[in-house]
């Protein structure tokens, strides 16, 4: 195992990449309120566009550690494609007086089991949602990055009679990590649960016996945030979860990047996964061409490939996306460069990777 030094360090050097895209980012939401006990004590932010008819879909949006979410919806595009398409949005919103630094609290044990903590919360917003807009019940989306990647599984294991579908990015699988030491292991890749272990602690986390939510994967090949054995890891469990062998059934490259696919036996696709080579920790986005839709900033990352519209489009609420011919652009924010002391790096490293209240 990695020395404790080692992961500090390593969160040392992204803890200054701030989440949000910015004081002046424009906040298309609204608030959602009356919605619940709200355990979990988050606040609801949403987007309805004027062409939601009775019957859409709902896609839940959980931003990462320091964003807020306004900024998550503008970098990734989601109302924009929402306008498009005439789905509604949800965007649960972490609190200060949850976590200083704005992340879902995914290794803290009340917060990650069916109808306890931050989880029932955001329960309680898509009940919220489908009763007043008359959203699809059968039609409720997730997905997330990094803190929110890791809260998307913990909602989709938790409560998988309530989603048709999922997608993961720079996350981690669903109950590897309960408490701080933990969490600072798996996100460095080590020390997984074994394969048989993965999927048994995602078929514990509620008595459901039905089908599983399809499930979109994301992750940047450079990630020094959250190791790409993670998405491995992730992939594990819900092939596990699908009953699908380990080979994918197709295999392609977008935009010089793998993307493979799992089928199910009635050759429905269950499983994606994409690997953006050379990118670092973020939300893949495109800012030109035909996939255009976000804008680029700290932890929203041009690499010519929108995850917001293919992941909308592998859950049949969006059209297929065409890739654009040419070379994509990769575009990676760099952090700042900053002093500080021995102990206020720790902590702020601790606090920006959501392992520290």
């Amino acid at each position: 195992m990695r020395r404790l030094s080692d992961t500090i360090a390593r969160l040392a050097a992204s803890r200054a990449m701030p989440g949000s895209v910015g004081e002046a980012t424009a906040d298309r939401l609204t608030d959602l309120t009356g919605f619940g006990r709200n355990p979990g004590n988050l606040r609801g932010r949403i987007y309805v566009p004027r062409s939601l008819a009775r019957g859409a879909a709902l896609v839940v949006v959980l931003h990462g550690c320091t964003q807020n979410a306004a900024g998550y919806d503008q970098g990734a595009g989601w109302s924009r494609l929402a306008d498009e398409q005439g789905f509604a949005l949800l965007f649960p919103e972490q609190q200060r007086a949850n976590n200083p630094n704005l992340c879902f609290n995914w290794f803290a044990p009340e917060d990650v089991s069916r109808d306890h903590g931050e989880a029932a919360s955001i329960r309680e917003m898509i009940a919220a949602m489908i009763a007043e807009h008359a959203i699809d019940p059968a039609r409720v989306f997730v997905n997330g990055l990094s803190a929110g990647g890791a809260m998307t599984a913990v909602m989709l294991a938790t409560y998988p009679d309530v989603f048709a579908g999922g997608a993961i990015i720079g996350g981690l699988p669903y109950g590897t990590a309960m408490g701080v030491v933990q969490a600072l292991d798996r996100m460095r890749g080590h020390n997984m649960p074994s394969d048989g272990e993965l999927g048994t602690l995602a078929r514990g986390a509620s008595a459901h016996d039905g089908g599983w939510p399809t499930l979109s994967v994301w992750h940047g090949g450079a990630d020094a945030t959250v190791h790409p054995d993670n998405a491995d890891a992730i992939l594990t469990q819900w092939q596990a979860l699908h009953g699908v062998a380990e080979a994918p059934d197709a295999v392609d490259s977008v935009a010089g990047h793998p993307h493979r696919t799992w089928r199910d036996e009635r050759g429905r696709a269950v499983i994606e996964d994409y690997r953006i080579a050379g990118m670092g920790h973020g939300t893949p986005i495109a800012t030109q061409g035909a996939e255009a839709c976000g804008v680029a900033g700290p932890f929203m990352l041009d690499v010519g490939v929108s995850s917001t519209r293919r992941i909308a489009a592998f859950w049949g609420i969006a059209p297929a996306v065409v890739a654009r011919p040419g070379a994509q652009r990769l575009h990676v924010v760099p952090p700042r460069s900053e002093g500080a002391g021995v102990a206020s790096v720790i902590n702020d490293a601790l606090r920006a990777a959501g392992l520290l209240r």
